[in-house]
């Protein structure tokens, strides 16, 4: 396990506002809740459409990947425990440092970076992965931010990548913007194809606005 550091620009991508001062605010108070131990949104259970997707009948063959905006790494610990070489990529520092330990105690590589989700290409965190996990990094983000998230993922992305985010619905989370299916599919089709989308009953306890999976593959 290694930790690197990419201090460009970095800026909040699970709780981000639309105008720039907003975004830099809520990076430092995400940065500043990892510090006093206030992370709601850490220790949720895995999603099961992951699990399927690892270790179902069809699961995909282990490979290297990445997981966007990782927080204290659980989702990145799970794929390296079954095989896969895994990158984790969060802004706030003390989650990585978290995830860094929670790594080292089960015995596990993962390559843990402090990186701007929507300049990855630049922040030297490789690229050619064969599956991108988002679990709550997407829905956060402003539009503009959503817009060179997509273009990065595509400079990082192996062909035939699959990408699998997971991701509130707008109104189904306090302080979370929220993105819905219509909007996925306008921003990565047609360099990607929706293969499946379905509730994630496991993420929250708002039916009326479940959060939602989105597993998609790279044309």
């Amino acid at each position: 396990m290694k930790i690197r550091i990419d201090d460009t620009q970095l800026v909040l991508q699970k709780y981000s506002c639309k105008t720039s001062v907003g975004r830099m605010v809520s990076a430092l108070l995400y940065q500043a809740f990892y510090r006093i131990g206030f992370t709601p949104w850490d220790g949720h259970a895995l999603s099961s459409a992951l699990r399927e997707l690892i270790e179902g009948s069809t699961a995909l063959p282990a490979g290297t990947a990445i997981d966007i905006g990782c927080g204290t790494g659980d989702s990145a610990i799970y794929l390296a425990r079954h095989g896969w070489q895994v990158t984790g990529v969060d802004v706030a520092a003390k989650a990585l440092e978290k995830a860094g330990a929670k790594a080292a105690a089960e015995h596990v590589r993962v390559d843990f970076v402090r990186a701007d989700a929507t300049r990855l290409s630049s922040a030297g965190v490789g690229k050619d992965f064969t599956l991108i996990l988002d679990s709550g990094c997407l829905h956060g983000m402003s539009d503009d931010a959503r817009d060179r998230y997509v273009a990065e993922l595509g400079a990082v992305a192996a062909p035939q990548t699959t990408l699998f985010i997971v991701a509130f619905t707008p109104g189904g989370q306090v302080g979370v913007r929220g993105i819905d299916h219509a909007e996925i599919e306008r921003r990565f089709t047609p360099q990607w194809v929706l293969v499946s989308a379905a509730d994630e009953t496991e993420m929250t306890n708002n039916p009326e606005h479940p959060a939602r999976h989105y597993l998609l593959q790279r044309r």
